[in-house]
């Protein structure tokens, strides 16, 4: 998994720029831009199933003013500047980065880049932990305005061990190997690279968490056949709004893992390209969407709309990340938003 540089500081800041597909066109240039953005992320989708493509081209044909991902994580009330395609949006770039890293493992025992920085998985880790024993607990009231933490127990633990979890474009695995650590045991990280999943796969074994399921999997294009109570996303949606055909892609992002919650169960995103509200915001239109879908069928169906719940709402988001100043807002450089699956 491709690792991140935090963006320049102060007036350095409106410089860094995702780089486009153009000026990335030999290896070189691709290590070098790689190494220039601030935004490394492990899943960019080139799923190539025509009739989902143009369900999606359709949906989005509809919507007036589509949000694109914006670059920093503050909350500004204008958007951004649609955020270029990039080479980093597509699987020959990540499979690509994982042959070397992969490489780098058996040569020098590499684990390869962490995602975000440790710090930010660690916390990612321990704040999500927090979140799933709230939930099991019954206090989902009171999450909107703070995660409480609790010492471990044997209660705490038991109910860990039956958490279900899945992260979506796992990368090299190490945030799973974070959780596991933490109590929970049900773990699978999937990936639509193979050699991400071979890093992973290798990792793993040297470090002790064999218990731990490894896939070749693309999110826009599942075959997993369960549901998951607990579904994470450390910088796939990031990547999937990279790819030449970004804002569609991201459409049928939330089709997709609308499928792989379980009902009552939890997505945790983490993202440095969106800002928190911009996040719900997004949730907030697939909601819409699959509300008025739903009701056109049990309009065909029973002869009259019915009135459903949401597929997602709102849980809470992390606090504690560090905060800057810029263009008069105050904003984090990455922000991690959950959402309860109705």
């Amino acid at each position: 998994m491709a690792g991140l540089r935090w963006p320049p500081e102060d007036s350095d800041l409106h410089h860094a720029r995702v780089p486009s597909t153009a000026d990335l066109i030999s290896d070189d240039d691709r290590s070098v831009a790689a190494d220039s953005w601030s935004i490394k992320s492990d899943y960019g989708s080139t799923l190539d199933d025509e009739q989902r493509h143009v369900d999606a081209s359709d949906v989005l044909s509809t919507i007036a003013s589509f949000r694109a991902a914006s670059d920093y994580s503050s909350d500004k009330e204008a958007p951004d500047v649609d955020v270029e395609p990039s080479m980093l949006g597509l699987q020959s770039y990540w499979d690509a980065t994982y042959a070397d890293e992969l490489a780098n493992f058996h040569e020098h025992g590499h684990s390869g880049e962490v995602w975000f920085g440790s710090d930010v998985m660690e916390t990612v880790a321990t704040w999500t932990k927090s979140l799933c024993i709230n939930v099991s607990q019954g206090h989902i009231d009171n999450l909107i305005d703070n995660v409480s933490s609790e010492p471990d127990s044997e209660l705490v633990l038991n109910e860990l061990s039956t958490w279900n979890v899945l992260d979506i474009g796992t990368g090299n695995g190490l945030l799973l190997h974070e959780l596991a650590k933490l109590g929970f045991r049900d773990l699978t990280g999937t990936d639509y690279s193979e050699g991400a999943i071979g890093l992973a796969r290798n990792l793993a074994e040297r470090d002790g968490f064999t218990g731990i399921n490894f896939e070749v999997d693309d999110v826009l294009a599942t075959k997993l056949a369960g549901r998951f109570k607990l579904v994470m996303d450390k910088g796939t949606l990031d990547a999937i709004g990279l790819h030449p055909d970004g804002p569609i892609k991201r459409i049928m992002y939330w089709e997709s893992i609308s499928n792989l919650v379980a009902p009552g169960g939890i997505l945790v995103i983490t993202s440095c390209n969106s800002t928190k509200d911009e996040l719900v915001q997004e949730v907030e239109s697939f909601n819409q969407r699959s509300i008025s879908t739903s009701s056109e069928v049990e309009a065909v169906k029973d002869q009259e709309v019915q009135k459903d719940l949401p597929p997602f709402q709102y849980l809470s988001h992390v606090r504690t990340y560090p905060t800057f100043m810029f263009g008069g807002s105050e904003g984090s450089r990455v922000v991690t938003v959950a959402f309860l699956r109705n």
